[in-house]
């Protein structure tokens, strides 16, 4: 729950009374570099040490007061902190999420930018209110290119990157990013990520390079450099922005792709598969590790002190310091947003706590002063941090609106950078199929386009690009960019040929070509979790288009925009030509450069992109480079160039008989299981079940024990008004292959007293998403707990999008029921009087 008014004091003594009163003991943070193995290498950095900035560290935190020192370990977001606050806390750093603008303003200007830094800058360094004149710092998500600001040059999302394969590049596009950042008055760039990606399936796929971790150890080396400067060389300074190499450790190896999961490989995997973008990353000086959200074996990265501490800092030598994921820390056992004593313990130094930053201050306060963490835990999270503000010049250089960069808005999207942009667009795209060579097209022909990407910027550029999930934007949004469209629109007329552009298809004129642009919409971390690698499974509008062509005799162009390899063997069949174009950004022109030949007829620029992912031979199966029985459709390093002979037919499968096994999908049972969690709603107040006993409005929700303790939750309306009880998560859960396999919503209830207003069990998948039942006839009175079973295709059939639902199981009603339940799961089981729909 995001907080956006200050806490009242009582509530803010509340919480410090309760943060004493469960003190842990005081933990061992003392760094063990006697690790369980002796597989972690001691990183060399080439920076050299300073006996003298040391000793002004030591003078500096001598001379701060705890509170001063907490402030420095903060990091709220924007939409959640005012000018005042800074002043009055000091915070050490803080963040605009993805979608977080200066005044809420996604047109913001680059001046708007620059005078939100400015100001939070002074307040920072004024000590009127909190004694400090310590400089904070901005960080952002700048992950390809500055993705958050408006007319910026977005380069392709890192998937594509990987296909490039040229490190040389890859620093280039990080220099350029680092100028643009500047540009802004931001001094700090939460990249590169360096997830060793394992499972396709995972949302956050297109951010990792490869599946394979020697691209991602080169890569490390070479985006560190580029933004922080060599350390030789410019070593942060400033034209340089500080970096930090994320999510440590395993986000890319969890099972089954889950976003924020569980990764069990064993430690000599952790290190060999997803440690090494960090062993090239420190050794290029990075500054700074983000801790992951995932869990090791079951414990939370963001408290697991043998990673974070007898590891990272103590084995590998990491003399930066370590920054939360937005809220990680509340996911750690027995805390929550607003306190957590253990991920301080464990070696976090900075809380990434966006909302909840004002009663995690007061209890990191009291639980240092209980002695629940250690003074020196503190001491050296802080030095730490000063360490860092000191390499990156912050006490000496000038404030955000005076440096060298700083206002210079030609630099945003300039021509030299959307250059280098081009330049990875072309060398980042993957020829996969060339039937009878049909490519390279000459640009002096009939051409017409087709498809729901052909024209639309946001679609090309993918997730974190200007808002969080890419959603929302329209080409208006990305002044200065090009749509892959305009660039092929422009290649055909400038060589005398004819183009015309249909979102359907639909022509008068026979074209002697379709180009058809089409892939997968925009979406960010979890909400891009998908169970099955199927390209519009269910709903293959994409291939009856192509195969409209194909029909007709046209040849076929395929460009396939997609934040992962995918199973597309049928629209493979459908294509004569087939392109992984993956997520390119704003420079979508620089598709038509290698599509189509030079007006002599040779070739413009050639094919070079090679797979950094396996292409998979069926939905259900991933398989990575190295894998025992390695057998994907098309392998680690495939790449057609021009003149090389075509490898696939138009004979792939288009059935799979891979059958996924599912397990059933326990959403309560003794306790709601994660991520969901349980919402109250009546009217238009909602509040989260926080607690054992919550209500809001006309709805009331306790616990109670029905076999063990508090293992049910009985419910009670009152039917004052409309009252909802929701089970929910903030990204959605793909159901598809639940729904194909015949699968039920079950729930074991107890009516305890009746209504005669309809009582309603609704599925939803975001906004104007839903579907709901009556199932006021299927309930038995009397008080006799029962398991309710209903057919998921019932939700289907009302328009629910089963491939991303946010809310899986809703009680509604405006009468006065009163009931219990013990138990709600997803399940393949067959059930006897299962409500059906048919």
């Amino acid at each position: 729950m995001k907080i956006n008014t200050p806490f009242s004091v009582s509530a803010l003594l509340l919480a410090v009374m309760a943060s004493v009163g469960c003190s842990q003991q005081p933990a061992d943070t003392t760094v063990n570099t006697a690790t369980k193995s002796a597989i972690w290498p001691t990183i060399t950095t080439g920076i050299k040490d300073d006996a003298e900035m040391e000793q002004k560290i030591a003078t500096m935190l001598s001379e701060m007061t705890l509170e001063q020192k907490i402030a420095q370990m903060i990091q709220p977001e924007i939409r959640n902190i005012t000018v005042e606050d800074m002043r009055k806390y000091g915070f050490g750093s803080y963040l605009n999420g993805g979608g977080a603008f200066p005044n809420n303003n996604k047109h913001a200007s680059a001046a708007d930018w620059i005078d939100l830094a400015e100001k939070l800058y002074q307040a920072s360094i004024d000590d009127s209110l909190d004694g400090s004149t310590i400089p904070t710092m901005w960080g952002t998500d700048a992950v390809h290119g500055h993705n958050n600001v408006i007319g910026a040059t977005l380069f392709p999302h890192n998937i594509g990157l990987g296909a490039a394969n040229n490190p040389a590049l890859i620093e280039k596009i990080a220099a350029a990013t680092a100028k643009e950042v500047m540009v802004t008055g931001i001094d700090w760039v939460f990249a590169p990520t360096v997830a060793v990606v394992r499972d396709d399936r995972w949302g956050r796929t297109y951010e990792g390079y490869s599946e394979d971790p020697e691209i991602v150890k080169a890569y490390s080396v070479a985006i560190v450099k580029g933004l922080q400067g060599a350390v030789d060389k410019d070593f942060l300074s400033q034209q340089r922005v500080i970096s930090t190499v994320k999510h440590f450790l395993g986000d890319g190896g969890t099972q089954g792709g889950d976003d924020q999961g569980n990764n069990i490989d064993t430690e000599q995997q952790l290190f060999e598969l997803h440690a090494q973008g960090y062993v090239g990353g420190l050794s290029a000086g990075a500054q700074t590790v983000m801790a992951s959200f995932n869990s090791w074996h079951g414990e939370k990265i963001h408290g697991s002190k043998y990673l974070l501490t007898d590891v990272l800092k103590g084995k590998m030598g990491f003399d930066g310091f370590v920054v939360g994921d937005w809220n990680g820390h509340g996911q750690v056992a027995g805390c929550d947003n607003g306190n957590c004593a253990h991920a301080a313990n464990a070696g976090l130094d900075v809380y990434m706590a966006p909302d909840e930053w004002q009663p995690l201050y007061y209890n990191l306060i009291a639980q240092v002063n209980s002695g629940a963490i250690p003074q020196s835990r503190i001491d050296d999270a802080v030095t730490r941090i000063l360490r860092v503000k000191m390499r990156a010049g912050l006490f000496d250089k000038p404030s955000p609106a005076n440096r060298p960069l700083s206002g210079k808005t030609e630099v945003i999207g300039s021509a030299e950078h959307r250059a280098i942009a081009k330049q990875a667009v072309r060398e980042s795209l993957v020829l996969l199929k060339n039937k009878q060579q049909l490519l390279p097209l000459s640009a002096n022909t009939k051409v017409l386009v087709a498809g729901q990407g052909a024209d639309n910027i946001g679609m090309q550029s993918g997730g974190w690009s200007v808002t969080w999930q890419g959603t929302g934007n329209k080409n208006s949004d990305f002044p200065g960019a090009t749509s892959i469209y305009a660039g092929i629109k422009h290649t055909v007329e400038q060589a005398g040929g004819q183009v015309s552009y249909d979102l359907n298809g639909e022509f008068t004129n026979r074209p002697d070509v379709a180009i058809v642009v089409f892939g997968e919409q925009p979406y960010a971390e979890g909400n891009g979790d998908v169970d099955n690698l199927e390209y519009q499974r269910g709903n293959k509008t994409d291939l009856a288009l192509l195969r409209k062509f194909k029909d007709a005799g046209i040849p076929v162009v395929s460009l396939f925009i997609s934040g992962r390899p995918m199973w597309v063997n049928a629209e493979l069949n459908a294509s004569d030509a087939f392109v992984a174009v993956w997520l390119p950004g704003t420079e979508g022109d620089a598709i038509s450069d290698v599509l189509f030949k030079q007006p002599d007829g040779s070739i413009n620029y050639d094919f070079s992109g090679k797979l950094s992912f396996s292409w998979p031979n069926n939905p259900i199966d991933n398989e990575n480079r190295g894998d025992e029985n390695y057998a994907p459709l098309l392998p680690y390093g495939f790449g057609l160039s021009y003149g090389q002979s075509n490898v696939l037919g138009d004979d792939l499968t288009e059935t799979t008989q891979h059958s996924q096994q599912l397990d059933d999908l326990v959403l309560f049972e003794r306790a709601i299981k994660a991520p969901w969690s349980l919402l109250l709603q009546s009217g238009e107040q909602q509040k989260n079940m926080d607690s054992s006993r919550v209500n809001v409005g006309a709805i009331s929700v306790h616990t109670f024990d029905k076999n063990v303790q508090e293992d049910a939750r009985a419910i009670r309306f009152s039917g004052a008004e409309l009252a909802a009880l929701n089970l929910q998560a903030a990204f959605p859960a793909d159901l598809r292959a639940y729904v194909e396999q015949g699968g039920q919503l079950q729930m074991q209830i107890k009516v305890d007293k009746a209504a005669s207003a309809p009582l309603w069990l609704a599925m939803q998948c975001g906004d104007s998403c839903q579907g709901q039942l009556d199932i006021t006839e299927q309930l038995l009175q009397g008080g006799e707990w029962h398991m309710l079973s209903v057919d998921l295709n019932c939700f289907a059939q009302q328009g629910v999008d089963l491939a991303k639902v946010f809310i899986p199981w809703q009680l509604s009603t405006q009468g006065a029921w009163q009931l219990s339940i013990a138990k709600l799961a997803i399940t393949t089981e067959p059930a006897e009087n299962a409500l059906t729909c048919q």
